[in-house]
């Protein structure tokens, strides 16, 4: 992407991004992705329960992942550190993760009927093309594939809103990735995530969502610390998408539940996003109505600190300023120095324009 960055097709002036013809972000409600994972264990039944969980959280949408293990993994695939001992070799732990189509089919069903919005996230184009019937509300990239060409070209071929998540990425590659999606007109937004599980406090860099703006594009947060304010501060550095991880036990044996939240810390989680999205507020400063109270006890006024005679021109030590705020403004004192009063003004007066001529004398 040669010159000056590009930005996504379907950006939102304001940093928010559409999806479900809904406005998320920038100002508006954060989209908060409950991310099932493999924390279901196989078990579509324990899917359901957590999709349960997730509603009653606050969560907007859960996030499913599809994937074949043999498909994913060539035989000669090594486990990450934080998987070590979990199985024989990482295709034994993945594939009995592995759900069904119409397990899925079920769960998303479900979802939306507990109103929120059904994400996935495909490990390789044919996983693609097992959700393209699925009416899904967008699709989920992770990490490793957003430099994986074929993989995002048919994930955009859909014509979904896509949500890219940036771990253990160069800003070059998120560059470049973002030239495809440009010239593929793909709506996205591009997810701060560092690929560790869990993540440590200072090493959470939330505030790297920032660099992600310049690309024109909605951005927010895939959370892999297990700080129940990481979440509150992302909405505090833009966030218009925010996903974490879900599960019913953090002690079960698995690759992802000790990373994430519970259901009682996801509900916590939860509402400290929706107490921040209320700090932070929405549009551009202005004059607030519970301010102009304040407002005008507290503001000055220029007033007469001794008598002025009509026609005579007034001098700086003729006037000052005081509370309230209901005449000339403290602002304009320069302007009232030099012109006259049209009648004479005694000490203490609060100055309004009606008292003075128009110019200077």
């Amino acid at each position: 992407m040669a010159g000056e960055d590009r930005t996504l097709d379907g950006g939102i002036a304001d940093g928010g991004i559409e999806i479900d013809a809904m406005h998320w972000g920038g100002g508006d409600r954060v989209l908060v992705i409950a991310e099932l994972g493999v924390n279901h264990d196989g078990s579509p039944a324990k899917a359901i329960e957590l999709t349960d969980a997730a509603a009653t959280a606050g969560a907007d949408a859960i996030k499913l992942q599809v994937f074949s293990a043999e498909r994913l993994l060539n035989a000669s695939a090594e486990f990450a550190a934080y998987q070590v001992g979990l199985a024989d070799s990482p295709r034994d732990m993945l594939r009995k993760y592995e759900l069904k189509d119409d397990e899925f089919r079920r769960i998303a069903v479900y979802a939306r009927r507990r109103n929120l919005a059904v994400i996935a996230t495909p490990f390789s184009p044919e996983d693609v093309e097992r959700i393209a019937a699925w009416d899904l509300s967008a699709v989920k990239i992770a990490s490793p594939d957003l430099v994986n060409w074929p993989l995002l070209r048919e994930a955009a071929a859909i014509g979904k809103p896509m949500l890219i998540s940036t771990g253990a990425a160069t800003m070059l590659e998120v560059k470049r990735t973002v030239s495809w999606l440009t010239e593929w007109h793909t709506t996205a937004a591009l997810l701060h995530c560092v690929s560790a599980y869990p993540v440590e406090d200072e090493l959470a860099h939330v505030s790297w969502m920032r660099e992600l703006r310049r690309f024109g594009c909605a951005v927010g947060y895939s959370d892999h610390t297990t700080d129940e304010l990481a979440g509150a501060v992302a909405v505090a550095a833009g966030a218009a998408v925010i996903e974490k991880h879900l599960t019913l036990d953090r002690d079960a044996s698995g690759p992802d539940h000790a990373a994430s939240a519970d259901a009682a810390g996801f509900s916590r989680y939860v509402k400290l996003i929706r107490r921040a999205e209320k700090l932070m507020g929405n549009g551009e400063k202005r004059v607030l109505e519970i301010e102009r109270d304040v407002r005008r006890v507290s503001r000055q006024s220029v007033v007469a600190r001794r008598g002025i005679c009509a026609g005579v021109a007034i001098q700086e030590e003729d006037v000052t300023v005081q509370r309230p705020g209901i005449g000339i403004g403290a602002a304009e004192f320069p302007g009232v120095i030099g012109r006259a009063a049209q009648c004479d003004v005694a000490a203490g007066t609060i100055l309004t324009e009606a008292m003075l001529t128009a110019g200077r004398g």
